[in-house]
């Protein structure tokens, strides 16, 4: 379908097509939603010029920043683009899951060659817009349910919570409890199920009291390890969803006057640099933060470019990294 087409079907003027399709916005908001809405309902896919005009970018986009975990993303993108001389500007959608629309509107405007998504994801109504002008996206740690046609990169999250759950078993713990993240998270329902697993296979029932979820930051870890250990049959290890949930476990048991790995056992997950600052070290699961960034970002070139890739979904391989922060629990006096 050719522009002209397009602004027939839309019952608009061709230059108000190209003004909605470059995200300008000198637009009524009845006209574009009219523009969009042919757009979507007839597939229009604008062409991609062979020579990109401007600098090439890449709109790296994330649902929070300020926290340790989004640096490394950071790191992983800005190294491979820089390689390909490739800019990033960096967007922050506020705490939410999907961006504003503004944001949107700006990303049309400026066209770039791309937009990698982290732990968030756009609506079907912004992909289509999107995809309408070939700018292709990709999701880093993908946020609700995997679908087949969405370019993602993630890690193996089941795997990790099995094997941090299963080194704790194997240290003889048998009162294990899980502080994951959000529950509507890919990630945090992977790692989870990786520790209901685990248990399973030990054939050690699930104490759905010892099974929580905070929001992987440390005020709900802290939060939550509180509530754990002051109850009547607290757990002698906690598997925490992220490791600054893991300094929020380490906060609480400072508190009550415990010590890790002594009376605690604490298994973190992503090995943060910030792991290894703590004492004692902490137990966690390694996530190549930075490789997956890294990957998400050849796979954006890649579809930039027109060309086919291996796969549109990619998932990391994760290890347990094993430091100072658990040991096998203390005989019950008595």
């Amino acid at each position: 379908m050719t522009i002209s087409q397009l602004a027939a079907a839309a019952q608009v003027s061709v230059p108000t097509v190209s003004k909605v399709l470059n995200g300008r916005p000198d637009v009524a908001s009845g006209t574009r939603a009219r523009v969009e809405a042919a757009i979507q309902r007839h597939g229009y896919q604008r062409r991609r010029a062979a020579t990109p005009r401007g600098p090439r970018l890449i709109d790296l986009v994330f649902n929070e920043l300020g926290n340790p975990w989004a640096l490394e993303v950071i790191r992983g993108v800005e190294g491979a683009a820089r390689e390909q001389g490739v800019e990033v500007v960096l967007s922050e959608c506020s705490g939410a899951r999907t961006p504003r629309q503004e944001w949107l509107d700006s990303v049309l405007e400026r066209r770039p060659t791309g937009v990698i998504m982290v732990f968030s994801d756009l609506d079907l109504d912004q992909r289509t817009q999107l995809e309408a002008r070939s700018i292709p996206f990709v999701v880093v740690d993908p946020v609700g349910e995997e679908q087949s046609d969405v370019p993602s990169v993630g890690s193996a999250n089941f795997s990790g919570g099995q094997q941090a759950t299963r080194h704790l078993l194997d240290l003889g713990h048998r009162r294990v409890a899980v502080i994951g993240g959000p529950p509507e998270t890919l990630a945090s329902r992977a790692r989870v199920g990786g520790y209901r697993d685990a248990l399973a296979r030990y054939g050690v029932p699930v104490d759905e009291a010892l099974v929580r979820h905070g929001n992987f930051f440390v005020e709900d870890g802290h939060d939550e390890a509180l509530s754990l250990l002051t109850g009547p049959n607290p757990p002698t290890a906690i598997f925490a969803g992220n490791d600054l949930q893991a300094l929020g476990v380490y906060r609480a048991a400072r508190e009550l006057g415990l010590h890790v790995p002594d009376d605690l056992s604490v298994v973190g997950y992503d090995d943060l640099p910030v792991a290894r600052w703590v004492g004692p070290e902490l137990t966690t699961v390694h996530q190549p933060l930075t490789r997956m960034a890294a990957a998400a970002t050849g796979l954006l070139l890649t579809l930039a470019a027109g060309e086919e890739p291996p796969a549109l979904r990619m998932d990391l391989a994760v290890d347990l990294v094993v430091r100072g922060s658990t040991a096998p629990p203390r005989p019950r006096a008595g």
